[in-house]
């Protein structure tokens, strides 16, 4: 859009889900190159100089046929996140307001996920996902490995721990460049288990570089790694995950024979926030 002074503008929707917040971009006009995006993401995101947020979420032409629509997202520095679970829930309230419907499908590069939007701001995610939780050693210190749409490494604490930002900052940072996690890097999620299927979660976002309110895709790794710990005999679902921001519910099938799991679906609030322009 332009103003009448001629200059550019981005119109955007600021969203939140349980406190992972983003900048939201309607991209079904195709105005705006991945290219364009992935470069303007680092100045939208800039807390101090741009608008502030966890990532940028644009909603894109389908890539699939059998899509709505193409979820794009980047981290706060412009790199490719993958999945995003709680930017997946805003987006998925964000298409409703376009008339996408309560149920729709959309896809992150080339995988295909179903949303359905529960209640005024309430959603759950669908992820075509099957996977097995890994267990490492790294630095001497056992931890659970997996991918649920983007990678993961989750670190059982205690309580005391859990509260100990400062610390569980400096350890998510090394632990997140850790050459056992390399190219890409790893996100990673601290855990403190209140039973069997009820857990208290901090994540240490790759890409934003830091302690997020909340993490949708950690969330699900987070309840996979405490059920391969605990493994109950008949899992009481969906598994709760107590983040800052807010309570995560998550749901899965496990198979005992191959140790995988799939069906997994994430559910959780996703809320509008406010709408402006930013001028490029």
């Amino acid at each position: 859009m332009m103003t009448n002074d001629n200059r550019q503008t981005i119109p955007f929707t600021k969203m939140q889900g349980a406190g992972n917040d983003f900048v939201v971009v309607n991209n079904t006009k195709q105005l705006f190159s991945q290219n364009t995006l992935i470069e303007l993401t680092p100045k939208l995101c800039d807390r101090k100089y741009g608008v502030g947020s966890d990532g940028l979420l644009a909603l894109c032409r389908a890539e699939q046929d059998e899509a709505d629509y193409t979820m794009f997202y980047r981290n706060p520095d412009g790199s490719d996140a993958g999945m995003c679970g709680n930017g997946a829930r805003c987006i998925a309230l964000f298409a409703r307001t376009l008339g996408f419907g309560e149920e729709h499908t959309f896809n992150v590069h080339d995988r295909l996920y179903r949303a359905i939007v529960t209640g005024d701001h309430e959603v759950r995610i669908s992820f075509p996902v099957e996977t097995s939780v890994n267990e490492i050693m790294v630095n001497n210190r056992k931890m659970w490995e997996l991918n649920t749409g983007t990678e993961h490494v989750v670190v059982a604490v205690d309580s005391d721990t859990l509260q100990q930002k400062d610390h569980l900052r400096e350890d998510g940072e090394t632990l997140r460049y850790h050459s056992a996690f390399q190219p890409r890097g790893t996100n990673v999620n601290f855990i403190s288990g209140i039973h069997e299927s009820k857990l208290r979660l901090q994540t240490y976002e790759r890409g934003v570089e830091n302690l997020t309110l909340a993490c949708g895709t950690g969330a699900i790794a987070s309840a996979l790694a405490w059920h391969h710990l605990e493994k109950p005999t008949r899992p009481r679902q969906p598994y709760e995950v107590i983040t800052e921001g807010g309570v995560l519910r998550i749901y899965f099938k496990y198979n005992p024979q191959t140790l995988t799991y799939s069906n997994l679906e994430l559910e959780g609030p996703a809320h509008f926030v406010f709408e402006g322009s930013y001028f490029i």
